[in-house]
C-alpha cells in the first residue's frame, strides 16, 4: 500500500519542504531501501490557485511544472478543512463539494494561530476580534503605546494619505491661499514620504498614474525577513531613546506640536527565494528580476551563508553541505 505523504500548504515552506523531501526519498533512501520510492507519494494541498501564489507569475509557473516533472502532486484550489486520524477533509473551491484525501503523514505548515497568552492580551486592549495584534508605524501596539510587537503576529496599520489629506494640506499650505502650488504639492510629498511609503509610487513614476496608488499599503508582509528589520529596527530605537527624546528623529507631528522620536518602521523588500529540490531554486529580486534554475541555487546558498549569526554557524552549515554533496544525505536516523 503506497504511502502518501501530504503538505498542507503551497507557500515557500510547504514547497521547499515537499521539493527536499522527494530528492531525501528518490536519492538517498532508495540506495538503502530500494522498495521506498515505489511506496511514496508526494502531495501538496493549496487552498489558492497556484503554488508560491506570493511570488511572481513566473517563479509560480516554474514550481508548478517542476513538481510536475518530478511527480510530486498538487492539489490546487483545495481548503483544508479538517484532519482525521487517516484522512485530510478538503473542500473544492471551483465545485463546492467536500472530499477526503487519505495519507500516511501530514505536515502542516498554513501559517500561524493566536497564541492562548497573545489571545488574552488582544481581549484586555479591545482588540479581541483582530486575527493578529494592530500595530501603528512605529510597531506600538496601538491601544497601548509602551508595549512593541515584531513578527507574524502582529500586522501594521499603514495609515492612508486620505485619512489624513486635511491635515497634510494645511501643513503644506504655508501661505494660507487656500491652493497649492507645484513646489508646495512637492514639498507635501517629501515630507510624508516617511510617513506614508506608498508616496514613493509617486515620486517614481513623476506623476499618479491612478488616486489608488496613493491608497495601497506599502508595508511588509508575515515573512521571516520582515520580523528581522522590525527586530533590528527596534533595537536601534531602544539604543537611541534617551537621545531622540532631545533631538527627535521622526517625522512632524500632525495632532501636537514638535517631531516624532523616530522615523516609521519602513520594510525593504530584498526579494526572496523558494527552493525546488534537486539543486535548482526560483529567486524573485527587486527590479522585477526573476531568476530560475540551477545558477539561482548557488545564490541561495551565498545569501543563506551570509545570513547565519556567526562564523560558527556558517562554518557548520558549509561542512554539512559539502557532506551531502559527498555523502548524501544523512539517513542513519530511520
Amino acid at each position: 500500500m503506497p504511502k502518501r505523504s501530504r503538505g498542507a500548504c503551497g507557500g515557500p515552506t510547504g514547497v521547499e519542504f515537499a521539493a527536499e523531501l522527494h530528492v531525501f526519498v528518490k536519492e538517498d533512501l532508495v540506495k538503502k531501501y530500494l522498495m521506498v520510492p515505489n511506496l511514496v507519494r508526494i502531495t501538496v494541498v493549496q487552498s489558492g490557485d497556484h503554488i508560491l501564489n506570493t511570488f511572481d507569475e513566473r517563479v509560480s509557473s516554474f514550481a508548478e511544472q517542476k513538481f510536475q516533472r518530478d511527480g510530486i502532486e498538487e492539489k490546487i484550489g483545495c481548503r483544508v478543512i479538517g484532519v482525521s486520524e487517516k484522512e485530510i477533509v478538503v473542500k473544492v473551491k471551483s465545485e463546492g463539494i467536500v472530499t477526503s484525501i487519505p495519507y500516511g503523514m501530514v505536515v502542516w505548515s498554513a501559517g500561524t494561530g493566536i497564541r492562548p497568552i497573545l489571545r488574552y492580551f488582544m481581549e484586555q486592549i479591545v482588540q479581541s476580534k483582530r486575527l493578529s495584534l494592530a500595530t501603528d508605524e512605529w510597531l506600538r501596539v496601538e491601544g497601548c503605546d509602551c508595549v512593541y510587537a515584531l513578527g507574524d503576529c502582529t500586522t501594521i496599520h499603514q495609515r492612508k494619505v486620505m485619512e489624513d489629506i486635511s491635515t497634510i494640506f494645511s501643513a503644506a499650505d504655508k501661505d494660507n491661499s487656500g491652493t497649492l502650488t507645484v513646489k508646495e504639492f512637492q514639498d507635501a510629498i517629501k515630507d510624508n514620504l516617511v510617513r506614508y511609503p506608498q508616496l514613493e509610487l509617486y515620486l517614481k513614476n513623476k506623476h499618479l498614474r491612478s488616486a489608488k496608488d496613493l491608497l495601497k499599503n506599502s508595508q511588509g508582509n508575515g515573512m521571516k525577513e520582515v520580523a528581522a528589520q522590525q527586530g533590528t529596527y527596534l533595537a536601534r530605537c531602544f539604543n537611541h531613546m534617551e537621545e531622540c527624546k532631545t533631538s527627535p528623529k521622526g517625522p512632524l507631528q500632525f495632532k501636537e506640536s514638535g517631531h516624532h522620536q523616530f522615523c516609521p518602521f519602513w520594510y525593504k523588500h530584498f526579494g526572496q527565494f523558494a527552493p525546488l529540490g534537486g539543486e535548482q531554486t526560483a529567486t524573485e529580486l527587486p527590479g522585477d528580476w526573476v531568476s530560475t534554475g540551477y545558477s539561482s541555487q548557488w545564490l541561495w546558498y551565498s545569501v543563506y551563508t551570509s545570513k547565519q549569526v556567526s562564523w560558527r554557524t556558517r562554518v557548520l552549515v558549509v561542512s554539512d553541505w559539502t557532506g551531502r554533496f559527498i555523502f548524501g544525505r544523512d539517513s542513519s536516523g530511520i
